[in-house]
């Protein structure tokens, strides 16, 4: 529901901006968010210029990253970011105490634990109640980015020294990490300026080595630059993926503060509105505001590019010769936009979430991957009913759109026609199916998704579990993955030898 005019600015955090609040008429907890955001984005151009790695030691560089992350920690959230704090400090505890075949055990119970009852208090306890989800999120989008570093740090501690290099995929291999932090690595990783406020998650190993100077020159090495006509390592500037990522910022912020307004999720379960419109016309409108709930969430994810200001993020060239700065990028709009399946949109969409679910548990599932990695998903996000309504109905999607695929997609590559065809019936079904969804993540009770799916008669439910009743599923084993995984990983070693 939209904050009603005159209503009050709730924040634990700074007043300092509540004159700016009051005159623009956006709350003070956004203000916060956005100033602060652009205050590390300042703070990152001068830490990649006057503490590079050539100007300031690593200490320095982590103390300077841990300490500008408190105070912009306490500058939004006030007393209330002691919860952060205490987060890091019992997990930190957990690392040096607990028995490396235990330690992500631990890890993830306790910080999964204390999101989650974070997520009550704030609901419950502080009355939040039953609130749009906006681009600042409160205190539980750092908790929930905290959350995910504090479990791929100790899944990847117990893959480096827990376990065998035989036992680990190829990309566990290559981010197992082989020591425990320092206090000093620890909270730099954590409370890092450039991602406390709005993430994203990033491995440890990537980060440490951005702090020591070796993040780009690792990625130079993999091309060769003699046969490029370069005497020697050329020095990517993240400047223009800087400015490109802030135009996005820019014009998603616009059309959340227009476009977003005009078009409320509220509107498809209004009863005039169920009255007088037909069911196709229904499902036409719930793409429109659906594409209206996005720009918020392009906002967020786009400030990634704090991270590439301060020089963090290369990830490499590509086969254009272009540096790419890409590494901790949340999104891929342009396929998210053009998705032809599930799947692919899930893959581009909150892209550094999707890795971490998949690192700490779809990779480490015992059985069924898909749907406990749905019910993880689900759990971190927080309570409210409306997130289990979709991530439960993204299982079942998910599955039938996979049934589909490996059924019938074989019968479409015959010829260019058919294949166009295919994608653009893919395309349409893909989003739609997206649409109906998310719609519960955004009116998050309970009231209002029973409403919406009852009014467009739970059709993609129906339609799923027909196709679920009726095609062979031939999904690959979760076994059989990682037998692939090991295979492929063993014929790299015997290469090597």
């Amino acid at each position: 529901m939209a904050e009603q005019p005159g209503a009050p600015h709730r924040t634990t955090g700074s007043t300092l901006l509540h004159p700016l609040s009051t005159l623009l008429g956006i709350p003070l907890d956004q203000i916060n968010f956005v100033a602060c955001q652009l205050f590390a984005l300042l703070a990152a151009f001068w830490f990649r210029i006057y503490l590079s790695p050539s100007h300031a030691s690593s200490a320095v560089r982590h103390a300077f990253a841990t300490l500008f992350g408190i105070y912009f920690a306490v500058f939004c959230f006030g007393w209330y970011s002691i919860h952060l704090f205490v987060l890091v400090m019992m997990n930190y505890g957990i690392m040096n105490m607990a028995s490396i075949p235990n330690i992500h055990r631990y890890s993830f119970v306790v910080a999964m634990g204390y999101l989650t009852l974070c997520h009550i208090s704030r609901i419950y306890i502080f009355h939040y109640g039953i609130l749009t989800t906006d681009f600042s999120g409160g205190l539980c989008c750092p908790l929930m980015i905290i959350t995910q570093k504090i479990t791929t740090l100790a899944c990847q501690l117990h893959d480096g020294i827990g376990r065998q290099a035989e036992e680990l995929t190829a990309e566990q291999n290559r981010l197992a990490v082989k020591s425990r932090p320092s206090l000093l690595e620890y909270l730099s990783y954590l409370l890092n300026f450039m991602s406390i406020i709005a993430g994203p998650c990033s491995n440890y190993k990537d980060y440490i080595a951005f702090i020591e100077g070796r993040h780009v020159h690792m990625k130079l090495l993999e091309v060769n630059w003699k046969q490029k006509g370069y005497d020697r390592l050329p020095d990517p500037s993240p400047t223009g993926a800087v400015m490109y990522k802030l135009c996005i910022t820019l014009v998603s912020l616009i059309l959340f503060l227009t476009l977003t307004k005009n078009f409320p999720m509220a509107y498809i379960i209004d009863n005039e509105f169920l009255d007088k419109t037909p069911f196709l016309s229904r499902l036409g409108y719930l793409y429109v505001v659906t594409q209206a709930a996005k720009p918020k969430y392009y906002f967020a994810w786009t400030l990634d590019a704090v991270n590439n200001a301060a020089g963090y993020g290369f990830s490499g060239v590509d086969e254009r010769g272009t540096f790419r700065w890409d590494l901790l990028s949340n999104l891929n709009i342009w396929n998210i936009e053009t998705a032809t399946s599930f799947k692919m949109y899930i893959e581009n969409w909150n892209i550094q979430t999707a890795a971490w679910l998949k690192r700490v548990c779809y990779d480490r599932a015992p059985w069924y991957p898909t749907a406990l990695t749905f019910i993880l998903s689900a759990l971190w996000h927080g309570i409210y009913p409306g997130y289990y309504f979709t991530f439960l109905t993204g299982i079942l999607i998910t599955l039938a759109a996979r049934a589909i695929r490996n059924n019938c997609r074989h019968y479409f590559l015959s010829s260019v026609p058919l294949k166009i065809a295919y994608d653009i019936v893919t395309w349409v079904v893909t989003q739609l199916a997206v649409c109906y969804t998310v719609a519960p993540f955004v009116m998050l009770a309970v009231e209002p998704t029973i409403k919406f799916y009852k009014s467009v008669y739970f059709h993609m439910h129906i339609l799923s579990i027909l196709v679920l009743l009726l095609l062979p599923l031939r999904p690959q084993t979760h076994s059989l993955r990682r037998a692939q995984n090991q295979a492929v990983m063993n014929s790299v070693k015997s290469k090597d030898k």
